[in-house]
């Protein structure tokens, strides 16, 4: 097995899109896991990450102009991360409910504090 470990080294202006991205990101996610309570209770459907990002874009982006200062990925890579952990916890056994992520105080420049949101989206790798 071979591991490969990549330090970033970023300036302030970096950091604030970092920073940004990270949270309309969590906003998504929180926002996504309230909607997937609220539906599975009334309904007991599970909601895709696609119907999740198509009325995130209806409901809550025309209220949050500052979902367009970063790019659209990260509230879909958010969406996609609460389909698959909300079908974790309905299929598989000892499963934890998905939690809200919190709020990160300070984003190391190694991506060491980030969310697990983003943890797979590091750019310290490990492959074969």
């Amino acid at each position: 097995m071979q591991s490969i470990k990549t330090k970033l080294k970023v300036n302030n202006k970096q950091k604030t899109i970092l920073a940004k991205h990270a949270g309309v990101a969590r906003h998504a996610y929180n926002w996504g896991l309230a909607t997937c309570i609220t539906e599975y209770e009334s309904s007991k459907k599970r909601l895709s990450a696609i119907t999740l990002h198509k009325r995130l874009v209806a409901e809550v982006k025309s209220e949050n102009p500052w979902y367009y200062e970063v790019s659209k990925c990260a509230p879909q890579q958010a969406l996609r991360d609460l389909e698959r952990a909300f079908k974790n916890f309905l299929t598989i056994p000892k499963r934890g409910f998905p939690a809200d992520l919190k709020p990160v105080e300070k984003i190391s420049s190694d991506c060491g504090q980030w969310s697990s949101v983003f943890a797979q989206h590091c750019v310290s790798k490990t492959g074969s």
